[in-house]
């Protein structure tokens, strides 16, 4: 699928991997949708990217919510050919230790918008775009998912995380299955350990410490790149229901 001819929803759009991958959609000739909560910078965003972008105030858990915002999209670019899903939260808590065990409702909020609220849009974005005529590949659709490598090698506290995280890998081939029928592709990205805002916030020797760990590039790896990898997705009418690890080599031990 070609970026000029795509319209794309960006979920976590306003910073980080999702306003990288939003630059580069853009860049590449599309148009974006930034769906990102209220509260976010996603305005000022869209504003700086131009008439090629809008922001759709969302909570990815809410069906009404992520309705209204391709709605929205609909009514100012006529359709939608994309989806990525980039929002997600993180959660560090021991399973349970001398202060008792986690509250559940921790383990449950980080599933719910990590992994309910990817597949509560991905459905969603899917169903609009079904109403596409097919490209010259028959293809109507991509969607791109974001996992993380601690899918595959969580470290201690992250239980909640690697689980929500675990489960958009595992549902990556069937939706993949469901949907090749329409000619709407999935894929995943599962980043290692990347340079953004959440990132941004700790001291530098903490960063130095975790740049120490990454096999090659020797460094923690930067927003564009994902965005690039999201961009070549879209573009290679071949890659479907794939899990694609960009991490640098990471293998991450337990702490």
């Amino acid at each position: 699928m070609k970026l000029e001819d795509s319209v794309v929803l960006v979920t976590g759009g306003a910073s980080g991997l999702g306003l990288a991958t939003a630059k580069a959609i853009v860049a590449g000739g599309g148009k974006v949708s930034l769906m990102d909560r209220p509260a976010s910078e996603g305005e000022a965003r869209a504003s700086e990217l131009g008439e090629a972008a809008l922001f759709a105030p969302s909570d990815v858990t809410s069906e009404e919510e992520v309705e209204g915002a391709i709605a929205s999209t609909m009514e100012a670019f006529g359709k939608v050919t994309g989806c990525i899903n980039c929002a997600g939260v993180g959660t560090a808590m021991k399973t349970t230790g001398k202060n008792g065990p986690m509250p559940l409702k921790h383990f449950k909020m980080t599933v719910e918008i990590n992994l309910v609220g990817t597949f509560n849009v991905l459905r969603l974005a899917a169903t609009k775009m079904l109403e596409n005529d097919p490209n010259e590949d028959g293809e109507r659709g991509v969607i791109v998912n974001t996992a993380s490598a601690a899918a595959f090698d969580g470290q201690i506290g992250q239980a909640a995380y690697s689980a929500s995280k675990g489960g958009v890998v595992g549902m990556t081939l069937p939706i993949a299955r469901d949907l090749s029928r329409d000619g709407i592709r999935c894929c995943t990205i599962a980043p290692g350990t990347f340079d953004t805002p959440m990132l941004a916030l700790l001291p530098d020797e903490a960063r130095q410490a975790l740049a120490a760990g990454i096999p090659f590039p020797q460094r923690l790896g930067r927003p564009e790149e994902f965005a690039q990898l999201a961009c070549d997705i879209i573009r290679n009418p071949y890659l479907n229901g794939e899990t694609i690890r960009l991490d640098g080599a990471l293998r991450m031990p337990p702490r």
